[in-house]
């Protein structure tokens, strides 16, 4: 079943050196970009992360110093990302919880402010994991009756990533065909900032889901302890997790006048 698309929708796959969303930096990026038309375009680049690549990744994914040594930073790339990136609904394996947050992150330090107001994402792990509970090699044998070449390669991840969307439509009649309702049926919480720190209650306010004010709403910790605010922007948390908690700190400020 081909996708019915409003608008293009990218499927990508990082590889990285590692997979703390704040410290860890990419080096390897693929997209898949598929517009409504039909028409595809696939771009994939190295990255050199400048930082040693861990033995335990390179073990992983293949990719080693060596490699990348020659090849551009991220902040270098950014701009040719963005481009195909910026007009686009988002898909991929386990993106919700790691591909996009840390991409949002490395665009974030390249100077791109880039968030999803404006899109949906659609992670294709969530509904195999509610269908069938495997991983993405699995989810290729299952899907589409092949064994995944080259996994853990990012453009074969990519790849293998749209087609099992596809054969996902297929085999599951209650799946809507729409970008939207994907998104809402691979969205596993209520979280504001892509890293799950701050979430949604039932009432839609903004609450901390961490430490020692988790279930509380950030405006009234700020209000109730000011320094937190200041505590949070210090340290290694997450650049997108700071700008919404900025924004939340400024709607609360710009409210009194």
């Amino acid at each position: 079943m081909e996708l019915k698309l409003s608008r293009p929708m990218c499927f990508f796959d990082l590889e990285t050196t590692g997979t703390d969303i704040s410290k860890d930096r990419i080096v390897e990026i693929s997209i898949l970009k598929v517009y409504p038309n039909g028409n595809k375009e696939s771009r994939t680049w190295l990255v050199n992360p400048e930082r040693p690549i861990p033995a335990a990744c390179t073990a992983v994914h293949g990719i080693t110093d060596e490699k990348v040594a020659n090849e551009p930073t991220f902040k270098e790339l950014s701009a040719q990302v963005y481009a195909m990136i910026k007009d686009s609904d988002l898909a991929g394996f386990n993106s919700d919880r790691f591909d996009i947050p840390l991409l949002v992150e490395e665009l974030l330090r390249a100077d791109i402010d880039f968030d999803m107001k404006s899109r949906v994402s659609v992670d294709i792990q969530t509904i195999f994991h509610k269908k069938e509970e495997r991983t993405l090699s699995a989810a290729y044998k299952f899907y589409c009756g092949q064994t995944l070449e080259n996994a853990h390669s990012a453009e074969a991840d990519t790849l293998a990533t749209y087609e099992i969307l596809k054969a996902q439509l297929d085999r599951y009649p209650d799946l809507q065909n729409d970008m939207k309702a994907l998104s809402e049926y691979t969205t596993r919480k209520k979280s504001v900032d892509f890293a799950g720190f701050i979430v949604l209650d039932d009432e839609g306010h903004e609450c901390f889901s961490f430490g020692k004010h988790k279930g509380v709403k950030v405006e009234k910790v700020f209000e109730i302890e000011p320094g937190y605010f200041g505590w949070i922007q210090n340290a290694e948390f997450p650049l997108y997790t700071k700008k919404v908690l900025t924004a939340i700190k400024l709607r609360k400020l710009n409210s009194k006048f």
